[in-house]
């Protein structure tokens, strides 16, 4: 399938379709999808696709611990770890029954996910704890304001690339045309459907 190794919110033949790309710009096309999801990924501070994360809790005190991605697609495992485990070993498998996650699995909340331990991990012989989760948006769940917005600035940066004049407005800073400037950064129609996706602060 040509989205297996395409790191894209959307795929690259509806790219080619919405916008009429000539398949001599095969590679430019992927080039603006693959830039532009990881810009995504990085104005809203989230890995968006999904992805296995490896996240160790060190010298944790509460029961209540927050995990740094969301939405929690599936849980993998609950390692206990003792000192000498910390970067070597996986450590202690948690069963289950020691821990509950806040939303559940796979609802795709976009809100941030948390594990709820059970008192009785605090007897266990152990420092630091390590989750393993698959985050993210399966391709075929990719929300459709997430693609527009990736199909918009993808166009957006393949125009600039192939030197269209796109992103001009007014009160031009030196240089240009009277009363017009190119705006560099990402275009605000594609903030507007990024908002609800930013990382949230808890």
């Amino acid at each position: 399938m040509e989205n297996e190794n395409l790191h894209s919110l959307i795929s690259l033949e509806n790219f080619k379709a919405v916008f009429g790309v000539d398949d001599r710009d095969d590679k430019l096309a992927r080039f603006c999808l693959v830039t532009s999801t990881l810009s995504i990924e990085q104005y809203c501070r989230r890995n968006l696709l999904s992805k296995t994360i490896h996240q160790v809790f060190k010298e944790w005190r509460d029961l209540t611990l927050f995990l740094n991605e969301y939405p929690v697609r599936e849980i993998i495992a609950v390692y206990a770890i003792e000192n000498g485990e910390l970067g070597v070993g996986s450590g202690e498998i948690l069963e289950p029954e020691f821990y509950c996650f806040i939303p559940g699995c796979g609802t795709n909340i976009d809100i941030p996910f948390y594990i709820e331990l059970s008192p009785a991990v605090k007897r266990l012989r152990c420092n630091a704890l390590k989750v393993v989760y698959k985050v993210g948006y399966c391709f075929e769940d990719v929300p459709k304001d997430l693609s527009a917005a990736c199909l918009e600035l993808a166009s957006w940066n393949m125009s600039r690339y192939k030197g269209r004049r796109v992103g001009m407005t007014g009160n031009i800073r030196g240089g240009g045309k009277e009363g017009e400037h190119f705006e560099m950064s990402m275009p605000e129609n594609v903030k507007i459907l990024l908002e609800p996706y930013r990382r949230k602060t808890i």
